[in-house]
């Protein structure tokens, strides 16, 4: 039996996974596909063999208005996979964790305003419609977030960030970390600037100075936007799930979240389920990392202070929409 358009945009069992040559790729999925798929984008773990193509053209211009969505924005290696297992653990909500999509749509040169249509309303797919779908963005995402805001400037949304000294220590803690620092600047070139001649340390300050001053435009034209340091997190995992779990409308009890914080998705690794790893194990990294990184933190903090902005200054505008 073929598929409708309706169906479609109804059901996520029809995955829009990307665009390619015209087309929109979709691939068969079910509740526990999503769940077991780490992230959604190549590493994605489909509930069968087997793509759809479907032409643009019978797409765009047909997207319904796109159902309630909830963000969860991040400056990467922040916690964001975690956050978004934990809620996915709580209840019957669907979580989207980084569609290909839409991190396509994220490194176009511009936006369009047509293919962000019908990705939206994709996205906003529900197997309980009393229930949010949650969708973890990836960073190039946060380069259209003025115009997923203009489309639905009243979703919920989450703005998960480092300060600039915790920052670096994630993402330049590795050889593995610098080339995806390297490999996104170079996607975002026309948004950072060209990458070839700058340090590790410069390259990763201006994409922290570019996503937070992002993040902050965002959260003026989203009232339901709230900022989130990672470390207030890391440091108050109970309170911190629980204040989320609501603000997405999320319908849970303190003693799910108990026992969520207590067993596996908060002793691994996320994006590795089954390697042991905790926030102590993360911290005693984050420490021995700091000491290593001294001169490349000093030179971040300068080659912000040369482009007129200050580190601090930054985090405070976020600061003052924090989640409560």
């Amino acid at each position: 039996m073929s598929l409708t358009l309706a169906e479609l945009f109804a059901s996520p069992d029809h995955y829009l996974h990307s665009f390619a040559d015209g087309a929109a790729v979709f691939v068969p999925m079910d509740r526990d596909a999503y769940r077991r798929s780490v992230f959604l984008d190549d590493r994605i773990d489909p509930a069968g063999n087997g793509a759809m193509r479907v032409p643009l053209g019978m797409l765009v211009g047909q997207a319904p208005a796109p159902r309630p969505i909830g963000w969860i924005f991040h400056v990467a290696h922040c916690g964001s996979t975690l956050l978004a297992n934990a809620l996915d653990a709580l209840g019957p909500n669907l979580v989207l964790r980084e569609p290909l999509a839409l991190r396509q749509l994220g490194v176009a040169r511009e936006v369009d305003d047509a293919l962000m249509a019908v990705e939206l309303a994709m996205l906003g797919k529900a197997y309980d419609a009393d229930a949010p779908t949650l969708v973890k963005a990836n960073v190039p995402v946060n380069f259209v977030l003025n115009a997923i805001a203009a489309a639905r400037p009243d979703a919920p949304a989450i703005m998960l960030y480092l300060g600039l000294e915790d920052y670096l220590c994630a993402i330049l803690r590795s050889a593995n970390h610098r080339h995806w620092l390297r490999g996104v600047s170079a996607q975002l070139a026309h948004h950072l600037g060209p990458a070839d001649g700058r340090s590790d340390a410069a390259c990763a300050a201006a994409l922290w100075q570019a996503q937070m001053t992002r993040f902050g435009a965002a959260m003026k034209a989203m009232p339901a936007a709230r900022a989130l340091d990672a470390e207030a997190f890391y440091a108050d995992t109970f309170g911190t799930l629980l204040a989320t779990a609501l603000h997405f409308g999320m319908d849970v009890d303190t003693a799910a979240i108990a026992a969520l914080i207590a067993g596996p998705v908060f002793q691994t690794y996320s994006k590795r389920p089954g390697v042991a790893f905790s926030n102590a194990d993360r911290l005693e990294r984050q420490a021995a990392t700091r000491d290593s990184l001294a001169e490349e933190i000093e030179e971040a903090h300068q080659w912000l202070d040369g482009q007129g902005h200050d580190a601090e200054a930054l985090a405070r505008t976020l600061e003052e929409s924090s989640l409560r």
